[in-house]
């Protein structure tokens, strides 16, 4: 059976070209050749820092902004090179939860308008999705009577399930989470990853779960990627993925994960990226993560072919040559570095 989504060579750059002075603009890679596929009812975690592209990546899947290149086909139809009627045709199987609960809904509309409106914008009548309406509230764990409040009457994680409410109206195929807990309480949060898997185990729907918090993302995931400055890095089972992590943003994301038990919290090792993220305007050659790789640094020290870069020795592949994202540790792990299992 053919993938519910399958992304290939997926590309979105803004900028080039030139100013109105005749001044050049930069050149933001953004999203940088990413390919993946999405099963139906499965959940793929999406990770990395802020600025790796994780969320333009998300409404690139959506077709909500325009791809530069790449194709995106969801049930064997290709969302990139679809019309705008058979776009919106796919629209009710394709939908989004956004990270702001508050910015992404209408203010001036209650509850129930809010999550009537795609209903009726698809040819639902007004009763009918009134009804439904007051039924999804049910659904995400709120009371029907909520249907006539308005959203500043509501609690972010209230907001966020009246997001989700709106998100599941007509019973989609794919919902695009973009970081759906970060902004709430971690109780909070505890409640809409229950809803969330709840809703999955019923409706068979699958998710493309984008987030920052590793911790988050391993309760929800089948499997996890993790971006890097517009790029996958890795990607593998949760379980694998967790239990044996190959490249070194992935080990470091990982050990910034706190630990329930204070002494172990204490005594482990702190791996650690160098300096911050650096930016898709303005790429570093070979690995993009190689300037603030440690495990470079360490491969570098045991001696072979290194070159001065970064302000010390660093190994040669590591600056002059892009790694491919191969499999590594079994053919469903995927990582894209030179040295994937050296410590």
């Amino acid at each position: 059976m053919s993938a519910l989504l399958d992304v290939r060579d997926l590309r979105k750059t803004f900028g080039g070209g030139q100013t109105l002075f005749g001044a050049p603009r930069p050149e933001v890679r953004a999203v940088d050749g990413i390919s993946f596929t999405l099963a139906r009812g499965e959940t793929l975690g999406l990770v990395g820092e802020t600025g790796s592209g994780k969320s333009t990546l998300g409404r690139l899947v959506l077709r909500l902004i325009e791809p530069s290149a790449g194709q995106v086909r969801f049930e064997d139809t290709d969302v990139t090179a679809a019309s705008t009627r058979a776009l919106r045709a796919m629209r009710p199987r394709m939908q989004m939860v956004f990270q702001d609960p508050y910015g992404s809904i209408d203010p001036r509309m209650t509850a129930g308008a809010i999550i009537a409106e795609p209903m009726t914008a698809h040819g639902v009548g007004r009763a009918e999705a009134a009804g439904r309406a007051a039924r999804l509230l049910a659904q995400v764990g709120l009371s029907p009577a909520m249907a006539a409040r308005y959203p500043h009457e509501f609690s972010g994680g209230q907001r966020q399930r009246i997001g989700i409410a709106r998100a599941i109206a007509l019973d989609p195929s794919l919902v695009v989470l973009d970081e759906p807990v970060s902004a709430l309480d971690v109780s909070v949060q505890a409640q809409i990853l229950n809803l969330l898997a709840e809703i999955q185990a019923r409706s068979g729907v699958a998710f493309l779960f984008i987030a920052h918090d590793l911790g988050v993302v391993r309760h929800v995931s089948d499997r996890v990627a993790v971006m890097y400055l517009g790029r996958v890095v890795e990607m593998a089972p949760r379980d694998a993925l967790y239990g044996a992590p190959l490249h070194p943003y992935t080990v470091s994301l990982l050990a910034a994960v706190p630990r329930p038990d204070p002494l172990k919290e204490r005594n482990r090792p702190r791996i650690r990226p160098i300096g911050e993220i650096g930016s898709a305007a303005s790429l570093p050659t070979g690995c993009r993560f190689h300037p603030r790789c440690p495990r470079a640094r360490l491969v570098a020290a045991r001696g072979g072919d290194t070159v001065e870069a970064e302000g010390t020795r660093l190994p040669s592949a590591c600056v002059r040559q892009d790694p491919l994202l191969a499999p590594a540790g079994g053919a469903a792990h995927l990582a894209a570095c030179h040295f994937p299992h050296e410590d």
